[in-house]
């Protein structure tokens, strides 16, 4: 569906994730239910860890809450195991109404990130910094924006120490809501930098199978 085949307001979406990606209701009502499902699913069988089961709980709230407040309606955790290792990856599922009378069509929104982006990394004076990939795509749900991000992080030496930093990899994706000025922003991430280009495909795979509900 694209905006102008339907002038009517989806009532919600529908996303297809793989195996092993626990979904978190962000709604207050809701969300403390999701998180202890997940605390106890993963200290199944662990009986001898309080302080670490209850410091992942509460670490859990305060990241849903915060998202809550900036429009977040859900949370997408990667449990993915490979080998004895969980694959770290997330998606956050934010609605994002826009200040206009009229809907922002995507190809004018992608140049609006474009200027920002080229605008940070001119004021920030590090011509190192990775600058975003934008493209405008067509997705099952419509038109949308793609956004693929490498950012640099500080590793535990410092930022100035040799070879300290690391950089996490992330996927937006501004979906139009159609019959709105609304966009649904899917935002994909992983700590994962050696693989980013396989996560990115699997974010891209998931951001495909979104379909609008009547």
């Amino acid at each position: 569906m694209t905006r102008t085949e339907s002038a009517t307001p989806p009532a919600d979406y529908r996303l297809l994730l793989p195996e092993g990606w626990f979904r978190i209701l962000l709604d207050p009502d809701q969300r403390d239910d999701s998180i202890d499902a997940l605390v106890e699913r993963q200290f199944r069988g662990i009986d001898n860890a309080p302080h670490l089961k209850e410091e992942l709980r509460g670490d859990l709230r305060r990241r849903a809450a915060k998202v809550y407040r900036g429009g977040g309606i859900e949370l997408y955790l990667s449990l993915q195991a490979a080998g004895p290792l969980t694959i770290p990856a997330s998606l956050l599922v934010t609605l994002a109404p826009l200040r206009h009378a009229e809907p922002l069509p995507p190809e004018d929104l992608a140049r609006v990130l474009a200027e920002d982006a080229e605008a940070t990394e001119t004021g920030s004076g590090n011509a190192g910094t990775p600058v975003p990939e934008i493209a405008v795509e067509e997705l099952t749900a419509g038109t949308a924006v793609r956004v693929r991000r490498l950012t640099r992080q500080p590793g535990e030496n410092g930022p100035d120490a040799p070879h300290a930093a690391h950089a996490s990899v992330s996927v937006e994706y501004h979906l139009p809501v159609p019959g709105t000025t609304a966009y649904l922003l899917l935002t994909f991430s992983t700590p994962l930098e050696p693989i980013a280009d396989a996560m990115a495909g699997l974010f891209d795979a998931i951001a495909g199978s979104l379909t609008w509900t009547e």
